[in-house]
């Protein structure tokens, strides 16, 4: 286990160096970045001393190595607009996309596993068909068309929900104010539900395929024929037998889809009016606002290496089977 560990945490530095060097880069993209930092009027004069006092006057790899020792002392410079350090900002916003992705994650997981069951369990029926059909929808959908959709008949026309706006659950909960976040949770609760299921029913419908398929190919191994042939009721071959072992794809599924969902949110708090980290680099892109976005993505970046590190680890906890050397 320490040897396996060691080994996943170097890889997981050099996927982080490998995130900083393009981050880095795209910083270079579009030519000098000297003139992202000075005013349109700024004289050449002026230009050649922010080139300097920013570094970018020395050659590239003494510049990626400064980036580096900064990051690691976690600054990741100041942003362009707001005049103040990236990452603090990017922290700031980063509960709030926490929470919408907490939640659509939880949302898609909770009925995906029962809905795949279900669809396996009833192969070939109609009941079957409509999970098919349901989930090849949830996939073909664009997640801005759904999140508009929601706006208009739930939000304007239905009013059940509120469209836009965020109350917040987890930043007094890891302040340890219970009593707020409960209070809050029930707002908060509505809030969510619309940007939840704009991003949330893609996982939805392809991890309801998933537990389908994956159904599927245990209910056929000889340990559930056997199971069944010892008049165990089906409740416990599906529960206790098959579902544990047909969990470790979704479970990779799941990690991977947590990542992809936490970096992809841009879409539903652009259109749900979010302050979280996706409506953040929406905003810094369109403003050119680089270091900002760098720090944004080396932010979700160290998170995605995390989840995949966990998620290797608990497959030893699902299937005996797998070993970690």
């Amino acid at each position: 286990m320490a040897k396996y560990l060691v080994r996943r945490l170097l890889q997981s530095v050099v996927v982080i160096l490998g995130v900083t060097l393009l981050s880095f880069l795209t910083l270079h993209l579009a030519g000098d970045p000297t003139y992202l930092y000075v005013s349109e009027r700024a004289t050449q004069e002026e230009i050649d001393q922010t080139r300097a006092l920013l570094g970018f006057d020395r050659p590239l790899p003494e510049q990626y190595l400064r980036f580096v020792v900064r990051l690691a002392q976690g600054d990741m410079g100041n942003s362009l607009r707001a005049r103040t350090p990236a990452l603090p900002l990017v922290m700031e916003r980063l509960p709030a996309t926490l929470e919408l992705t907490i939640f659509a994650m939880v949302i898609s997981t909770l009925l995906a596993i029962p809905i795949g069951i279900i669809s396996a369990v009833n192969r070939g029926t109609a009941l079957d068909g409509g999970v098919m059909l349901f989930a090849m929808f949830g996939q073909s959908v664009p997640s801005f068309w759904l999140g508009i959709m929601l706006i208009l008949f739930v939000g304007l026309s239905l009013r059940w929900l509120p469209i836009s706006g965020q109350v917040p659950v987890l930043v007094p909960l890891l302040q340890g104010d219970l009593m707020t976040a409960a209070e809050n949770f029930p707002q908060a609760f509505r809030h969510l539900i619309l940007p939840g299921l704009t991003i949330g029913v893609f996982s939805l419908s392809r991890n309801a395929r998933l537990v389908r398929s994956s159904m599927l190919e245990v209910l056929a191994q000889d340990y559930v024929v056997t199971a069944r042939s010892k008049g165990l009721r089906e409740r416990t071959v599906i529960l206790r037998h098959a579902l544990r072992n047909a969990l470790i794809p979704v479970i990779t599924m799941i990690g991977l889809e947590f990542g992809f969902l936490l970096s992809g949110v841009v879409v539903a708090e652009t259109v749900f009016s979010w302050p979280g980290v996706g409506r953040l680099v929406f905003n810094a892109i369109t403003q050119r606002d680089i270091p900002l976005v760098q720090a944004a993505v080396v932010t979700f970046s160290f998170i995605f290496v995390l989840l995949n590190l966990l998620i290797d680890l608990l497959y030893v906890q699902l299937d005996p089977r797998v070993q970690l050397k």
